[in-house]
């Protein structure tokens, strides 16, 4: 069973939709006993780091995922759901994150012609191709919504880079966790097929 951690964060459905779409029957829940035993976990989320880890905390969901990921089921963060794995964001300062992987989030700078937020099609560059991009072809292009990016300590774990005014580490690996700033579910057949190769792990 795959579930998706319930926290108010919104864009559980369009993941579920996309999962569904494989064959799958997630379960949306922030049931803790549910969580813990699930096969796979997902966590997906839009908005703001402090209001999502105070939602978290407020559900006693953040030692829950903590649990998940020490005991090694696989583990998938998706844009918010990235960011809130680190310690801390720029966007919510003195907020401390779940904590699982090291790295810093920062604001997106300005650019010349680059509009902040990133919203739209990115191409992805693979400096460790992950287990994630299985079958994906170098330059392939996702979807992203966000003014926040990760840069992480362990450059070994960053699967998938792009350029958007500033070098964003776009997904991450590390044992069984993973996670991607960009929106998989809605970036059509690429998309998929990253959803698709974490399903098989």
């Amino acid at each position: 069973m795959i579930a998706v951690i319930d926290y108010d964060a919104g864009n559980m459905l369009s993941v579920v939709k996309a999962l569904k779409h494989l064959g799958q029957e997630p379960v949306i829940t922030r049931d803790a006993d549910a969580i813990r035993s699930a096969d796979k976990v997902i966590l997906p989320g839009v908005g703001a780091f402090g209001d999502a880890m105070n939602r978290l905390n407020g559900y006693a969901l953040t030692e829950v995922i903590r649990d998940v990921i020490s005991k090694g089921t696989p583990f998938f963060g998706i844009c918010l759901g990235l960011q809130l794995l680190y310690d801390q964001s720029e966007e919510s300062p003195g907020v401390a994150g779940i904590g699982a992987l090291k790295g810093s989030i920062k604001k997106i700078p300005a650019g010349e012609y680059k509009k902040i937020p990133h919203m739209g099609w990115n191409s992805l560059a693979f400096p460790n191709k992950g287990r994630l991009f299985d079958g994906i072809d170098e330059g392939a292009f996702v979807y992203f919504v966000h003014s926040f990016y990760l840069e992480a300590a362990d450059r070994n774990s960053v699967t998938a880079t792009c350029d958007y005014n500033v070098l964003i580490d776009a997904s991450v690996e590390n044992d069984n966790v993973f996670a991607c700033q960009f929106h998989p579910e809605k970036s059509g057949a690429v998309g998929l097929k990253i959803l698709e190769n974490f399903i098989s792990i």
